[in-house]
């Protein structure tokens, strides 16, 4: 059995979204994040996304409650809502990815 103290979840900023984590607009930078007894995908987002306050901005919207729309959250590889949802229970060992979305130019 994992002990609590010790448990971490990973989370990987991906592509354009390290600029707001202090990257440089592409690649993936890795955060390990300590897990905290009761922990949700939420906590942790809201966690990681207050250390970086441009990345806080893009990644919410209605004060942290809800997701904006241009970052997709992935959870172990699945888009959030497939398997995990925001308040779904972590314990240890879950990737969490921060993927920009992008959307289409002019033709």
């Amino acid at each position: 059995m994992k002990d609590v103290n010790t448990a971490t979840v990973t989370v990987e900023v991906t592509a354009w979204v390290t600029r707001l984590v202090g990257g440089d607009g592409t690649g993936h930078r890795f955060f390990d994040e300590p897990l905290r007894d009761g922990d949700t995908v939420g906590d942790v987002l809201r966690r990681v996304s207050a250390r970086f306050p441009e990345l806080d901005a893009a990644l919410w919207r209605n004060g942290r409650r809800e997701l904006g729309e241009h970052i997709e959250v992935l959870v172990d590889d699945a888009s959030l809502g497939v398997s995990h949802d925001l308040a779904s229970l972590l314990k240890g060992g879950e990737q969490i990815t921060l993927l920009g979305q992008f959307m289409g130019g002019s033709r």
